[in-house]
């Protein structure tokens, strides 16, 4: 939970989550990145309990388990979405595509066509209505706020770059972002609050010493002119 300044992990709910994943992979952050919003963020102690197994992992057809087995049987991206629309219903990409876009802008006309055809493709390939519709269910919950993976990615590389850059340069990387949000006081304080914390001493303004922007010496930051 050690986050603060991390990218996208440094809110108090974020950093409780984060203690409770115990993140050890790339994709793990990825997942939470996606998850941490409304409509995704009910699943999340789910997908806790499914990496650490406290829950047996269990798929509402078979079909599904190599869509969701990396992420615990949960749906957390908009991708998974339509690869179930493809496995499940057999769909086109096309017509998956096509889905997830009626789900997301919650346009009910195009929803309640392509849950038709979702339904009539799934009872095509023998799956039964029930599951159909529960799977139909758990998609359309999600898709309105989900990220795509690669958007999720992307945000899960500046997480793990800041949070190498804290743990392995944590004077130069406060002052970076001490610099980034100086003209913030109450983000300063708490950033300052922060370095106490992690017994990085905080030098005076110095008009012979100092630079406009935070700087460091030896190990400790120097507080800048412009701020």
């Amino acid at each position: 939970g050690d986050t603060a300044g991390v990218f996208q992990l440094e809110s108090s709910g974020m950093r409780q989550v984060v203690m409770e994943l115990k993140p050890d992979r790339l994709e793990d952050i990825i997942a939470l990145v996606a998850l941490y919003r409304p409509g995704p963020m009910a699943q999340i102690p789910i997908f806790i309990a499914g990496k650490h197994g406290r829950r047996k992992v269990t798929f509402a057809h078979p079909s599904l388990k190599p869509i969701l087995k990396d992420t615990y049987g949960v749906i957390v991206y908009q991708e998974q979405v339509m690869w179930i629309a493809q496995q499940l219903a057999g769909l086109s990409m096309g017509a998956a595509e096509k889905l997830l876009y009626a789900m997301r802008k919650k346009n009910l006309q195009a929803m309640e066509s392509s849950k038709e055809a979702f339904l009539q493709g799934a009872a095509a390939r023998g799956v039964t209505k029930k599951v159909a519709e529960q799977v139909w269910a758990e998609m359309e919950t999600f898709a309105g706020y989900g990220f795509n993976k690669a958007h999720s990615a992307s945000y899960a590389i500046n997480a793990y770059q800041t949070a190498y850059l804290k743990r392995h340069y944590p004077a130069e990387f406060m002052a970076a972002q001490l610099s980034s949000i100086m003209n913030d006081k109450d983000k300063v304080a708490a950033y300052i609050q922060e370095c106490r914390r992690l017994e990085i001493a905080i030098l005076p303004p110095d008009v012979n010493a100092g630079r406009a922007m935070f700087s460091v010496e030896e190990g400790k930051i120097r507080f800048g002119l412009t701020a």
